[in-house]
């Protein structure tokens, strides 16, 4: 293949996308049984920061609404809630509509660069056994940078003074409840709903880990609750991680029997199904080529490369449990911010770009850039940049600046459509005619 993608998850998922729509072979590689990371296997149910994200999520959230799988809240129009076992479907189709070789099950366990320092090679685990994979190009979507780190990059984990991470969460599904009884308990906002159901939950002994629990719906009958906290978990220890799994499926079973001890409108609430895997906010962010920054949020630093625009703002979730139950407070308001192709391109490593919550950036620019829609729009920018690369036997940061961007105008409508070639596959986009002023 021309370009191996690590991780289907939200930016995975884009990055392959992406790749394949340009003519490449995108070869993506996922652990668990479905596509979609923490959207499906996470069960997380909402989608942060997708308005104003043109081409792949655009696209991702006009196919839900034919699905009539999705749900806007109209004073919120960025965020949405989704029905996760529609989004594996959809997922599913468009990576195979676009033409991509799509491996689950599979566990990334290695890597291996050449004598000039080039990623060549990614080793895996499956059922198949051991496998190894070659590519012209690599992108990193795993969320905690686990190729990042298998292949040698430097990276940062944490708080820079106590290298604390933000806390892990479980995901659950609920059923029998209905909104129209229990709206003044539902929503996204940071005030009254949340407040409520804290206040009841306590009140009735099971004050969650988490001081802001959240009911999303997601149809009038079915919701997500977001409901606990795990604290002082690291992305790469399995022994915590378990044990996280383990407090937090009992927190939520516990939490859903309490409420429907209540009678009433609660009185058939169930757990239809936790997340198969718990929610992780923080991992190993990998050295790039450009570090996006606290600094950058605060004064809405602008890019020549920016491959996308965050409005998110800064949300730390509290490290500390016997200090807040919530987020940190924000002593500064960050503002609408650029992420840079060149956070994306690995610095230590060549041949290799990230993508979603494992690139390159501090603590406090993460908490806010590591949201899903976001992570959509950087797998985008890599998928096109790796396939470029790949097809001309260039290694990603030698790829201009505007011939990805010629391309990404494409895929966002800014431009003509994509063009088929016959059997489905996406046609190679021209090269872009670069002038010497072009950022490399």
């Amino acid at each position: 293949v021309d370009v191996v993608v690590c991780g289907g998850g939200p930016a995975g998922i884009a990055a392959a996308i992406a790749c394949a729509r340009q003519g490449a072979r995108a070869r993506l590689i996922e652990l668990h049984g479905s596509l979609g990371g923490v959207w499906t296997t996470g069960a997380l149910s909402w989608i942060i920061d997708s308005a104003d994200k043109p081409g792949i999520m655009a696209e991702i959230t006009s196919r839900l609404d034919a699905r009539d799988a999705r749900r806007l809240r109209a004073s919120e129009g960025k965020n949405y809630a989704y029905d996760v076992e529609e989004m594996k479907l959809l997922l599913d189709e468009m990576c195979v509509e676009a033409g991509v070789d799509i491996r689950l099950l599979t566990r990334v366990v290695g890597a291996a660069r050449d004598s000039e320092n080039r990623l060549s090679v990614v080793i895996t685990e499956s059922k198949s056994g051991r496998e190894a994979w070659h590519a012209k190009a690599f992108v990193d979507a795993t969320g905690d940078g686990d190729l990042g780190a298998l292949c040698g990059c430097g990276f940062d984990v944490g708080h820079p003074e106590s290298g604390d991470v933000q806390p892990m969460s479980l995901m659950a599904l609920i059923t029998g409840l209905q909104f129209d009884q229990i709206e003044p308990y539902v929503g996204g906002s940071m005030t009254e709903p949340k407040q409520r159901l804290f206040a009841l939950m306590d009140e009735i002994g099971v004050s969650p880990s988490y001081g802001h629990p959240t009911l999303f719906r997601i149809r009038d009958n079915l919701f997500a609750l977001m409901a606990n906290h795990q604290y002082g978990v690291q992305c790469d220890d399995a022994n915590a991680i378990t044990e996280a799994m383990i407090r937090a499926r009992r927190e939520v079973h516990t939490q859903v029997a309490a409420l429907r001890t209540l009678g009433g409108v609660w009185s058939d609430m169930r757990v239809v199904a936790t997340g198969a895997q718990i929610g992780i906010r923080e991992g190993r962010r990998i050295h790039g080529r450009y570090e996006v920054t606290g600094e950058d949020l605060l004064r809405g630093a602008r890019f020549e490369d920016a491959v996308c625009r965050v409005t998110m703002g800064i949300d730390v979730h509290s490290t500390d449990p016997k200090k807040t139950k919530i987020v940190e407070a924000k002593p500064h308001r960050s503002q609408p911010y650029d992420i840079p192709l060149r956070a994306l391109i690995a610095r230590d490593v060549d041949g290799l770009l990230m993508a979603g919550r494992c690139i390159s950036g501090d603590f406090i620019a993460h908490s806010s850039y590591r949201v899903t829609g976001n992570a959509v729009a950087m797998g985008q920018a890599t998928g096109v940049c790796a396939a470029r690369a790949a097809l001309s036997d260039r290694l990603p940061h030698e790829v201009p600046w505007c011939e990805v961007k010629k391309a990404l105008d494409v895929i966002n409508g800014v431009t003509g459509p994509m063009v088929k070639k016959t059997g489905g596959r996406y046609i190679k986009a021209e090269q872009a005619d670069c002038g010497t002023n072009c950022l490399h």
